[in-house]
């Protein structure tokens, strides 16, 4: 997969170098190139954002960088992307959704918003994290790229793995144990530890159900 992100904070996805999203592109599995939005700007000081028409307060992002940036790297297969806070909630039908595609390209909100007509003319769909507000897009749209990029094949060192965690299938993920069998007086259950693979199937299913009605019933309806 191929995924552009074109924000004013390139600096700020230096966290998408470590660990499997690093894995992902050593491996070929992600073609991930961050841009700044002030190399498409004309004016010495690299402007990107502007009084908002009709006052108030903030700043807001101009159109004509965006529009540039998104023109030079689109291609017939591009998804384009608005990280805003007014988005739709992202998820993990969203992740696996977007995961089909050949190329993401997100926009990364700031300030006091993106000038409307970047939504009108450019963007196939806004998404948000959800009901709160972050000092700009570039969190969120790490946050999407991540759980997107754990769908693709060999992203994971178990393709299987990806299959198995919270809201995969509709519940939470059942609860997971290690070395040592005994801590502090806290055991491992039995059945994880009797080798009768069908039990700790059905021991793992049960969890997962108890777990999601306890703590997210609403998954369930």
């Amino acid at each position: 997969m191929r995924i552009d992100v074109l924000t004013p904070f390139p600096e700020m996805f230096s966290a998408l170098d470590v660990s499997i999203m690093k894995r992902a592109q050593k491996n070929g599995v992600l073609d991930l190139k961050v841009v700044n939005l002030r190399d498409y700007t004309h004016d010495n000081y690299k402007t990107v954002d502007d009084r908002p028409f009709g006052g108030g307060p903030g700043m807001v992002l101009k159109p004509e960088p965006i529009f540039e940036g998104v023109e030079a790297l689109r291609g017939e297969k591009t998804r384009v992307i608005l990280m805003t806070p007014v988005g739709q909630k992202f998820d993990q039908a969203a992740a696996r959704r977007l995961a089909q595609e050949q190329h993401l390209l997100f926009i990364c909100g700031a300030y006091e918003g993106t000038d409307e007509r970047v939504r009108e003319g450019l963007v196939d769909e806004e998404l948000s994290i959800g009901d709160y507000v972050l000092t700009n897009g570039s969190l969120p749209a790490m946050v999407v790229i991540d759980a997107v990029t754990r769908l693709l094949p060999g992203a994971l060192g178990d393709d299987q793995s990806s299959h198995d965690e919270s809201f995969s299938a509709g519940q939470l993920e059942y609860p997971h144990y290690t070395r040592p069998s005994e801590f502090r007086g806290m055991k491992v259950p039995e059945v994880l530890l009797s080798g009768h693979h069908a039990e700790i199937e059905k021991w793992r299913r049960e969890q997962s159900l108890r777990r999601t009605k306890e703590r997210r019933p609403d998954l369930l309806k």
